[in-house]
């Protein structure tokens, strides 16, 4: 074992749940963190997905605070802070986008599906 010289030996423990509960307040919150995600994919192939900085444009003028928004595979991927705020942009989503674009939300959608048709690379 390591020898602490002019560490008293009785303030050891309290050094070491020092460091665990500073190890938590670091850890914790990130565990913690919950992100709501709506992700939007094109029904039928050969249409193309709406642009990313027109839906934050739409989005924001509603009123829709967003975290990001991401393209993921053939679908766009957009992170909000809670509930309310993907439920509030699933309405004006489903409003704004045309028939071909299908709108999911939930654990579901944060998820990239594979595609059959695409080719995988190892």
């Amino acid at each position: 074992m390591i020898a602490l010289r002019g560490f008293p030996r009785r303030f050891l423990p309290w050094a070491v749940a020092g460091a665990l509960a500073l190890l938590a307040v670091i850890i914790v919150p990130s565990l913690m963190q919950h992100d709501t995600v709506v992700k939007i994919r094109v029904a039928h192939s050969g249409t193309n997905l709406p642009d990313g900085f027109y839906l934050y444009q739409q989005l924001s003028a509603q009123g829709v605070r967003i975290k990001s928004i991401t393209p993921s595979g053939d679908a766009l991927v957009i992170h909000f802070e809670n509930e309310e705020q993907s439920l509030a942009a699933q309405k004006v989503l489903r409003r704004l986008l045309p028939q071909g674009f299908v709108v999911a939300s939930g654990p579901q959608a944060s998820q990239q599906v594979p595609d059959a048709n695409r080719p995988t690379y190892s």
